[in-house]
């Protein structure tokens, strides 16, 4: 299991939004219906999840997520909450596999954790929750609306995704890898919809339209790459929008003070070398000026 380090002097928490209608994250969503050993990622999870051989903790209102005891969901009261049929015999639940809504799990949330560890002098980032979400209709709107199902504590989870493999390309269909690298390689893609703030505010609930939204998911990448490709560049090379702009711009001054005092030298000494010039010119023709004089003769009508 890969944890965060305890020491770490930076770090950056954001969540991001998995549609596994996109061709890269294709292979959380197929196949849909197993295929003898093949299942998708619901499926394999809801299955450990109903068996209680993995933890699954609620999804509060806030959409932020607590891995601790008095946050477990219980398999009957979820299975209740969602209406999945199920049996039960001899405290054994059983859910059949066309009963199991993994057609309707269209995406899934997934929390990563960005940190700089300076015992190591490296940047990392990795996964820390996932939260599987249904894609609903309501029954009487087309309209289609997000529930979050609940959240699993990915480090509980990561070694029991290593058991089940996933088709990882369309056009080569023996090329597979497990849940487990799929994850820990970053093979998905996901907007940002949220980072770790004072005011546990998600990024719709700050900006005031869609562009403004795409704007600043595009911000929150920039900040994390610009972080990222600065670590190791001196305080001349770092872009003037990042931390060692201080740095950066006190380099930009003191070359700015030596160019010009160096320009300043440069007048003086060709002032100098002028005046030097113009005093032998004058002292070799007698201190006369040798520019010829004109005279003119006024005659007489």
């Amino acid at each position: 299991i890969m944890q965060t380090p305890t020491e770490v002097v930076w770090k950056r928490d954001i969540y991001r939004t998995l549609d596994l209608t996109k061709e890269k994250n294709a292979s959380l969503y197929y196949p849909i219906e197993p295929q003898g050993e093949s299942m998708n990622l619901f499926t394999y999870i809801f299955k450990l999840f109903v068996n209680n051989d993995i933890p699954a903790y609620s999804y509060n209102l806030d959409g932020n997520e607590s891995f601790t005891p008095e946050n477990k969901v219980n398999p009957k009261d979820l299975l209740d909450d969602f209406g999945i049929y199920y049996e039960e015999k001899n405290g054994v639940i059983d859910v059949a596999q066309s009963d199991i809504p993994s057609a309707q799990v269209l995406s899934y949330y997934v929390k990563e954790s960005h940190y700089f560890d300076q015992r190591t002098a490296t940047y990392n980032y990795r996964i820390t929750a996932i939260c599987p979400v249904i894609h609903k209709a309501g029954d009487f709107s087309t309209e289609v609306t997000k529930y979050p199902i609940f959240w699993l504590n990915f480090d509980e989870i990561s070694p029991l995704l290593t058991r089940q493999k996933v088709m990882s390309s369309s056009y080569n269909n023996v090329s597979s890898m497990t849940l487990s690298d799929y994850f820990l390689k970053h093979c998905y893609e996901g907007e940002i919809y949220k980072t770790v703030n004072l005011r546990n505010l998600s990024i719709n609930q700050y900006c005031k339209n869609d562009s403004a939204v795409k704007k600043e998911q595009k911000n929150i990448e920039k900040q994390l790459s610009d972080f990222r490709g600065n670590l190791w560049k001196t305080p001349a090379e770092v872009p003037a929008d990042t931390t060692a702009t201080e740095a950066s711009d006190s380099v930009k001054s003191e070359k700015a003070e030596v160019a010009k005092t160096e320009k300043k030298e440069e007048q003086k000494t060709r002032r100098t070398t002028k005046k030097s010039s113009d005093a032998k010119a004058s002292k070799s023709s007698g201190g006369k000026s040798s520019a010829p004089r004109v005279s003119v003769r006024r005659t007489r009508r």
